[in-house]
């Protein structure tokens, strides 16, 4: 058990709106006094509840709702957070601090007495109970609940403010939410053009983390070896890790059937998949705007649609859309529905916990809108900043970044714009050892079904990668495209002397440590050289 918080206040002053905050926001499991008493063999009837509460204080000295506390929760088993709603005398106060020591927290809540008053006005008590409010705060017991804040641990006026901004206020300092930033937070991101084995490399470090966060959309497919699949919506480690907690973030776009498919292939439920509220949803309007001639594929665009929902995302802000359809947001699409959640609290319970947190990036950094090859770019921002903000994740959270970088970067088929000194898979072929037939028919985009087009290594985009991302590790993938003998290296020594010698170089120019080497697409081909967990 981690706190016992009593909530004490005069009648109307908004202590069940406190309450309610601590169940929604926390999971606080509520225990009502007046449960207690009806439990106990009492009418529940206003009056014959006010009475036996009188009688039991006078009887026990007070001690029957500490009572009445430790018995229920020896029945219903050890919770984090007890809520005690309400406690209204001293006594009651002195007996539940006794017991339970520093878990205990005692919040009164206050309001100005005009206010609570109109309150209870409002609210039509009068004709519930029979009396005006001064007849109400007149008796014993309610009068001195007024004095109550001179006990408590912390009081709280609830006035000109929502139920959200009291909680905030009154769990100042109890750790309920995170306050100083831990660097909990990993980003794996791509330093080329995409397609640089991010999936491959994310599941093989899923287990190291409580909460994968996925942002981007349906026109980036990421390829896992074990279990084989594609994950083009949910991040990649999600059946490596079948515990962690899987986020959709606010940022990301979303195809409604896609979605569905993989959450019915990976067999997730509403307690392990959030899809954040604000998520865009892919209209079919928005891969026909895309896939109309003489439109995106002539930049080599896979035509998923996100572009065009990102832009009216934008665009169609006001009641007349300027483009396409009304915006549809995760929030109001029924068949999602039992996953749409804030994933900011997600994130903030996580942080509260210590929990790692990984963030799946999209693309690659060579095709940021704006740091890439405009007009040959993606629609949004990919480097690892990018990745944060459309995950709302500040970067004091941000313990390493991940770039991933293969040893031949490749684009998507057609005019899909620069990449450096342009070769083909045939030169790979000669070079590797690997069959020329073989790099082919993988070297297909796992969205477009496009051959992908190939080119040598570019140093100075590694160098300019590492700066604007902030690179803190390297992961190098297709090491077997520099010899087809690394496909055997279990170990950083059993990789060939080319390649070993090209890891030394990336490590110089992108001034990081190359800590993950991809031999092979199997569950065990990568070896891992991290020093961090």
């Amino acid at each position: 058990m981690r706190y016992v918080i009593a909530i004490s206040g005069p009648v109307a002053v908004g202590k069940s709106a406190l309450a309610g905050e601590l169940e929604r926001r926390f999971g606080a499991y509520r225990i009502s006094t007046r449960t207690l008493l009806i439990d106990a063999g009492t009418k529940n009837e206003r009056s014959e509840l006010i009475e036996a509460g009188k009688r039991l204080d006078v009887q026990t000295g007070g001690t029957w709702v500490r009572d009445g506390v430790v018995d229920h929760l020896g029945v219903h088993g050890e919770k984090e957070i007890v809520l005690v709603d309400s406690v209204r005398t001293a006594d009651q106060v002195k007996h539940l601090r006794e017991t339970f020591g520093e878990k205990f927290v005692h919040m009164h809540v206050t309001a100005p007495y005009e206010v609570i008053k109109q309150r209870y006005e409002d609210r039509g008590s009068v004709a519930d109970t029979g009396m005006e409010y001064d007849q109400v705060r007149a008796d014993s017991t309610e009068s001195g609940v007024w004095l109550l804040g001179r006990i408590a641990d912390r009081v709280v006026e609830n006035w000109r403010c929502e139920p959200s901004s009291l909680l905030a206020r009154a769990v100042v300092g109890l750790g309920l939410f995170p306050s100083v930033a831990e660097p909990l937070v990993d980003v794996i991101i791509s330093g080329q053009y995409g397609s640089e084995g991010k999936g491959h490399v994310c599941a093989h470090i899923a287990k190291g983390y409580g909460v994968m966060v996925r942002v981007g959309g349906p026109n980036a497919g990421h390829q896992v070896a074990f279990p084989p699949y594609n994950y083009r919506q949910l991040p990649s480690g999600t059946q490596s890790n079948d515990r962690a907690k899987i986020l959709i973030a606010a940022g990301s776009t979303i195809h409604p059937e896609r979605i569905l498919k993989e959450i019915k292939e990976c067999g997730l439920t509403p307690d392990r998949l959030v899809i954040d509220e604000q998520a865009m949803v892919i209209e079919d309007w928005d891969r026909e705007f895309e896939g109309q001639d003489g439109g995106l594929g002539a930049i080599g665009s896979t035509k998923q649609g996100a572009g065009a929902a990102l832009a009216r995302k934008i665009l169609n802000r006001s009641d007349n859309p300027m483009l396409g359809p009304k915006v549809r947001l995760a929030k109001n699409q029924t068949d999602l529905a039992p996953y749409v959640k804030p994933v900011q609290r997600e994130l903030e319970n996580a942080y509260a916990n210590g929990t790692r947190i990984m963030i799946e990036g999209t693309q690659g950094t060579g095709l940021s809108l704006h740091h890439g090859h405009y007009p040959h770019v993606t629609a949004r921002e990919t480097t690892a900043s990018g990745c944060l903000a459309d995950a709302g994740v500040a970067p004091t959270r941000v313990r390493r970044i991940v770039m991933v970088v293969r040893r031949y970067p490749i684009r998507v088929g057609g005019a899909s714009g620069p990449m450096g000194i342009v070769i083909d898979f045939d030169k790979i072929a000669d070079r590797s050892g690997i069959p020329a037939a073989e790099l082919k028919e993988k070297e297909i985009g796992s969205v477009s079904g496009n051959p992908r087009r190939v080119a040598e290594f570019d140093w100075e985009q590694l160098r300019r990668s590492a700066v604007m991302n902030g690179a803190t590790d390297i992961a190098l993938s297709f090491s077997d495209y520099i010899s087809v003998e690394n496909r055997q290296a279990r170990r950083f020594e059993q990789l060939t002397d080319e390649t070993r010698a090209f890891v030394a170089d990336v490590e110089r120019v992108a001034n990081a440590p190359v800590s993950l080497i991809s031999t092979r697409f199997e569950r065990f081909g990568v070896i891992d050289r991290r020093n961090w967990r």
